[in-house]
């Protein structure tokens, strides 16, 4: 019996030996490369909770999204080209973008699909022209609301915020610029048109390093038409991560990361095999891609970014793959100071909605 313990004793150490130095971080190369930021919907607003919303304030007819927002901190609104443009030039190395098809079999960039709630017009995109669109007012519904007198204020109204076409901002953007192109719904057209206004302008999104992610349906599509393009749904991105939690103690990565994407969340990293260096290592030979977003968004089936500047130091400085933030404007300079083109105005309005986020934690 006793002869039976050592021996157990002694295989169980063996066995917590060898995982210890196979999944060993130090004794894994370092990674080449910094981190890289996702700026989703470039940079705008932030909605304000639903909660605070009451129901008098939707269209009569159906919940188009949200108008109400939190103070701006800058001028920009989401899906722009002005927003886009700044986005690009302090150092988001993609841009996250949201396109839909027209009536006309355009594809431009908007985050809703009806307009009545955030513009000067009413109906749907998908029921409108380009020309119709571009002539609306993108920004006139947004709205903050004064926390004592409820009274209404529209900071974006009237600035002359346009709907862009995808083709405008492929022509507007800098050749180095790469897009994060956001797939959502089951119309397969509007990745066939996305092909479409690429080829027309003589882009060539594999060549440019853009990337998509969306639905399932979507992405199958994309992947079709750009066989070698960086592309992914939420839920295969967790998927993988899931199955390596259970097998990465082998060294083993799973089939459901080979070629595709692992999603992180900020408090799940050092529950990973190997985090960092080894994990980025078996990642790297199996061409994997590392996508860290916000904490507690496991059970999303959206991607949801970091908001804050300290975040960004919750994440290893080895760490070489992207990072999607929901709040560009304050945490892409953290990142890359030397692109940091705010004002004082813009930097003390960021200070105030970061002094805010901190106390609504």
């Amino acid at each position: 019996m006793k002869r039976f313990a050592y021996w157990g004793g002694l295989a169980f150490a063996l066995a917590v030996l060898i995982l210890s130095v196979t999944n060993a971080s130090w004794l894994a190369p370092n990674p080449a490369g910094a981190p890289k930021q996702i700026a989703h919907r470039a940079i705008g607003p932030q909605f304000t909770p639903p909660p605070e919303l009451s129901p008098i304030d939707l269209p009569e007819t159906q919940n188009c999204g949200l108008a109400e927002i939190f103070a701006p901190t800058s001028r920009h609104l989401a899906n722009t080209r002005d927003s886009i443009l700044r986005a690009d030039r302090m150092g988001g190395w993609l841009i996250e973008v949201d396109p839909q098809l027209t009536a006309d079999g355009e594809v431009v960039l908007f985050s809703q699909n009806l307009l009545d709630c955030i513009t000067d017009g009413d109906g749907s995109v998908g029921d409108s022209s380009v020309a119709r669109l571009q002539a609306l007012d993108a920004g006139y519904g947004y709205f903050t609301r004064d926390p004592l007198s409820q009274e209404r204020d529209y900071p974006y109204r009237g600035k002359g915020a346009a709907i862009p076409t995808l083709i405008d901002i492929a022509r507007a953007i800098p050749r180095q610029a790469r897009l994060m192109i956001h797939l959502s719904g089951e119309d397969l057209e509007l990745a066939n048109a996305i092909a479409a206004a690429f080829e027309a302008v003589g882009r060539d999104p594999v060549d440019k390093g853009d990337a998509f992610y969306g639905s399932a349906a979507q992405i199958a599509r994309i992947r079709q038409i750009y066989p070698d393009i960086w592309a992914f749904t939420a839920q295969e991105a967790r998927r993988c991560t899931a199955d390596y939690t259970r097998v990465g103690w082998t060294g083993i990565v799973p089939e459901s990361c080979a070629g595709k994407t692992m999603l992180i969340t900020l408090d799940d990293q050092t529950l990973l095999w190997g985090w960092p260096k080894r994990l980025i290592a078996r990642m790297q030979s199996a061409g994997t891609k590392i996508l860290i977003e916000g904490p507690g968004t496991a059970n999303q089936d959206e991607v949801i970014g970091i908001t804050l500047p300290e975040q960004l130091t919750e994440i290893p400085s080895s760490f070489n793959g992207y990072i999607w933030t929901d709040n560009a404007f304050a945490t892409l300079p953290a990142l890359v100071q030397r692109y940091d083109n705010r004002t004082q105005e813009e930097i003390d309005a960021v200070e105030a909605d970061l002094d805010r986020r901190r106390a609504a934690q």
